[in-house]
């Protein structure tokens, strides 16, 4: 058989596949995170002082660095399915934006900081395990959508993709819990909420590279 017929056999049955589009996954993914965090709010879960507290420099700091860190993580998410991105590189930009952005919430004074307690009252282990727990279950919702993406795309790093999905997720779970957390303290918002982005990253990089060629 000639080279020429053997190919010509391999792709005889074959359907055609969908060309990807960014813009097309972008969007899907903005949708989502509409409609989850629309549920979310529309459900009664916002704290109840967010109007008083919207303004305050602690607010800004949360729900704006979790928002930037979303965005970032997310389009770090999204490139790392096309085969000639590098999401190693990538990623190392986005810890870089996390570690500023933890050290710009040490910078500032909130409106109920943590004055004469000690390190683990501010933590308080017990509230903040609960809180990591919170945000990876509202992360799955995006993490499902990421994954369908992933299956639909052609990661050539697929470990590094899903460490990179997971983030994405984590982040995004992170900024919906955001919205009804009590707690005005920045030591404790950077500790519990990276826990939970870890969770969810771990889960991805576990699950989502399965059935890849690694």
């Amino acid at each position: 058989m000639s080279h020429d017929a053997l190919i010509a056999g391999l792709v005889t049955n074959l359907d055609p596949v969908r060309r990807r589009s960014v813009a097309r996954e972008a969007a899907l993914v903005l949708m989502l995170a509409a409609v989850e965090l629309g549920l979310f709010l529309g459900l009664g879960a916002m704290r109840d002082d967010m109007g008083a507290m919207i303004g305050s420099p602690y607010m800004l700091w949360k729900l704006g660095g979790l928002a930037l860190l979303a965005l970032a993580s997310g389009a770090v998410a999204i490139r790392s399915l096309s085969p000639t991105a590098q999401p190693r590189r990538d990623l190392a930009y986005v810890a870089v934006l996390v570690g500023l952005t933890i050290i710009a919430g040490a910078l500032i004074d909130p409106m109920a900081g943590g004055d004469g307690q000690t390190i683990l009252q501010r933590l308080s282990p017990a509230n903040g395990l609960l809180c990591s727990l919170c945000i990876a279950v509202l992360a799955l919702p995006m993490l499902a959508m990421l994954a369908l993406l992933m299956r639909r795309g052609a990661p050539t790093r697929p470990r590094t993709s899903a460490w990179s999905i997971g983030l994405a997720a984590g982040t995004w779970g992170a900024l919906v819990f955001a919205f009804c957390c009590p707690v005005n303290d920045p030591l404790y918002v950077a500790t519990w909420y990276c826990v939970g982005c870890t969770m969810v990253a771990v889960m991805a990089r576990w699950l989502l590279p399965k059935g890849f060629r690694l």
